[in-house]
């Protein structure tokens, strides 16, 4: 080999080796990529089975549910849904009804009070500010169990038992701490210019709240209405201490009504029902998905 030979050879064998390398790790990452994504849709298909098999169970007949615990099956019927609709003391729609009201009067609730008391927090300056955050932060750490009898006792002496004001009547005052911690950390993030502006203008708080806060607040808002929403039309612990006629009861409380100790219980029916109570949660949290987001992004919680 020639001395003018060997920088060309040299040159080439660099240019090639540098050209497999750039084709090797598209390579690699397409595999990585698809190793990934294989491991998050077997994790996403391990977690979703429970609620599959519940969708599959609720679409066998009665006698098949437990005796073939496969979510594969031809025998399918909607008889389930049919006599579950109908089995209880009222059409099943009253029982969505009932959460369906329950759930909504929190929400406005919620709405009202937390936006209020986040913005008293956020922006006024009064004594004991900080020693009354402090407190309000510490009703996070409360156990419901510990103000559950006092309630109670309350309510009762109210003459509210057997209606929904127990449960709805408390979002009005500000009880959960959580979205007045949000709504805090949301008004907090917005530029002081925007209220110092309002302020040479001559608004006061509450036109600043009203037009100004209120429509910037919108992802906060929204993340407080869907978990409120969440919350309250899964709880079954509150509804069951306070209702008392079963016209009155939310949907997870007339759940139970297909569970009997004494005679054969409509597991069918159940199923079914089950299904049909978590169709608005799913719809909720599609619809509100991005409204999530963008709330825990703008208030700094990760």
């Amino acid at each position: 080999m020639t001395t003018e030979a060997a920088p060309a050879l040299a040159t080439e064998l660099i240019t090639t080796g540098t050209a497999e390398g750039r084709r090797r790790r598209p390579r690699r990452a397409t595999l990585k990529s698809a190793v990934k994504h294989i491991l998050l849709i077997g994790v996403s298909l391990l977690m979703l089975y429970p609620l599959i098999w519940l969708v599959v169970s609720s679409l066998k007949p009665n006698d098949e549910i437990f005796r073939d615990l496969s979510i594969f099956t031809t025998d399918l019927t909607l008889e389930n849904y049919i006599s579950g609709w109908n089995d209880l003391q009222a059409p099943f729609g009253l029982y969505l009804a009932n959460s369906m009201v329950i759930s909504v009067g929190a929400i406005i609730g919620n709405l009202i009070s937390c936006s209020l008391a986040a913005y008293a927090f956020a922006r006024l300056r009064f004594r004991g500010r900080n020693l009354w955050f402090a407190v309000m932060l510490l009703g996070i750490m409360l156990p419901f169990q510990v103000v559950l009898i006092p309630q109670f006792v309350i309510f009762q002496q109210l003459g509210w038992l057997n209606t929904f004001l127990p449960l709805i009547v408390p979002k009005f005052l500000a009880t959960d701490a959580f979205f007045i911690f949000l709504m805090v950390q949301f008004i907090r993030a917005l530029p002081t210019e925007i209220f110092e502006a309002a302020k040479i203008d001559g608004a006061g708080h509450l036109r600043m709240f009203g037009q100004i806060t209120l429509p910037l607040m919108i992802p906060a808002l929204a993340t407080t209405a869907i978990f409120t929403f969440i919350w309250t039309w899964g709880d079954f612990f509150g509804p069951l201490i306070y209702l008392r006629e079963p016209g009155m009861f939310p949907a997870q409380v007339a759940l139970k009504g297909f569970i009997d100790a004494q005679e054969a219980s409509n597991f069918g029916a159940m199923f079914a029902m089950s299904v049909a109570s978590l169709l608005p949660l799913f719809i909720v949290f599609l619809v509100g998905q991005r409204f999530l987001l963008r709330g825990f992004a703008t208030t700094g919680i990760k």
